[in-house]
């Protein structure tokens, strides 16, 4: 008696299962997924950036009044609010006294925070403390510093004064009551409040700094001043940079220290773009020509993030 084995016919049908995917579908769906990761960020910078810049722009155009506010009527008048900006001599002495206040702030906040980042870099006793006590400044907010400086530098009361006359070098100094030392007194105390961030930056840019090439410079016989000058700062670059950039960005618009100290004046001699700006839409409620002003200084950051760029670029290149 024979048996026989029947085989079930294999079906010419395959499953999807092992389907090659689709490469146009895999590059869609990887599309999408990289714009829901992009889209919350992009939504805020239109949101909270995007927006009110076009309306500050749009607004230096306006005739922008307290009455726009409740009947939101806000005629277009062309370019009057430019004209009168740049017309009125406050504006001319505003741009130069910022370009001082930056120029100066940035000069003595990078000088003095890479001096004290050099000497933070040895190791010594109660080197982390003192560290800590220097970022004092920094940490306090800036209209609390602003007040406090106003009390020290107080020509009649001021602590500042009365130490001086102890020492007999005269204590009657009208450091903010005087228009030749007002702006002078406002940039120092500026640069007290800016010294802590650019030496932590700098300090951590010369922990990076391998100790190799500082090795071998000693065994070539050079100096402490070859040394720094060609190793430390060229190694300390991309980082100057940065503190440069952000301190530029930080300093080109400080209105509360100077609101604190001066309030602009005296005589306008402490008078800024940032507090010209704070002057005009909320003093004179002129905010069309507080909007002038304002978007003159974001042309003065934008032209200078512009060349910071391309500087970066041909660094790379």
């Amino acid at each position: 008696m024979t048996t026989s084995t029947v085989t079930a016919p294999v079906s010419a049908q395959t499953s999807g299962k092992g389907a090659a995917p689709d490469p146009a579908r895999q590059r869609l769906r990887r599309r999408l997924a990289q714009w829901g990761f992009v889209a919350p960020a992009v939504a805020f910078m239109l949101l909270f950036f995007g927006y009110p810049l076009v309306r500050n722009v749009v607004m230096s155009f306006q005739h922008y009044t307290p009455k726009t506010f409740f009947t939101g009527e806000a005629p277009f008048n062309g370019t009057d609010n430019w004209s009168s900006v740049f017309q009125d001599v406050l504006f001319g002495k505003a741009l130069w006294h910022t370009l001082v206040f930056t120029a100066g702030s940035l000069l003595g906040q990078f000088c003095i925070g890479l001096a004290l980042a050099v000497f933070f870099n040895r190791r010594f006793p109660l080197n982390g403390v003192l560290r800590s006590l220097i970022l004092l400044p920094w940490l306090v907010p800036m209209v609390v510093s602003g007040i406090v400086w106003r009390r020290i530098l107080d020509q009649d009361t001021g602590v500042l004064n009365t130490f001086l006359d102890t020492l007999g070098l005269g204590g009657s100094t009208p450091w903010l009551t005087s228009p030749d030392m007002a702006l002078l007194s406002v940039i120092l105390v500026n640069i007290w409040i800016g010294i802590p961030f650019n030496m932590v930056i700098l300090y951590g840019g010369l922990q990076e700094i391998p100790k190799e090439l500082y090795e071998a410079s000693a065994l070539d016989g050079a100096s402490a001043w070859r040394t720094f000058r060609s190793i430390t700062l060229p190694m300390l670059k991309p980082v100057i940079t940065v503190v440069l950039v952000l301190g530029f960005m930080s300093t080109v618009k400080i209105l509360d220290l100077i609101l604190a100290l001066t309030d602009g004046g005296p005589a306008d001699a402490t008078q800024t773009l940032g507090t010209l700006t704070y002057q005009n839409s909320f003093v004179e409620l002129d905010f069309g020509a507080g909007a002038v002003v304002g978007n003159v200084l974001i042309i003065i950051s934008a032209v200078f993030a512009v060349f910071y760029l391309r500087a970066n670029r041909t660094e790379g290149k």
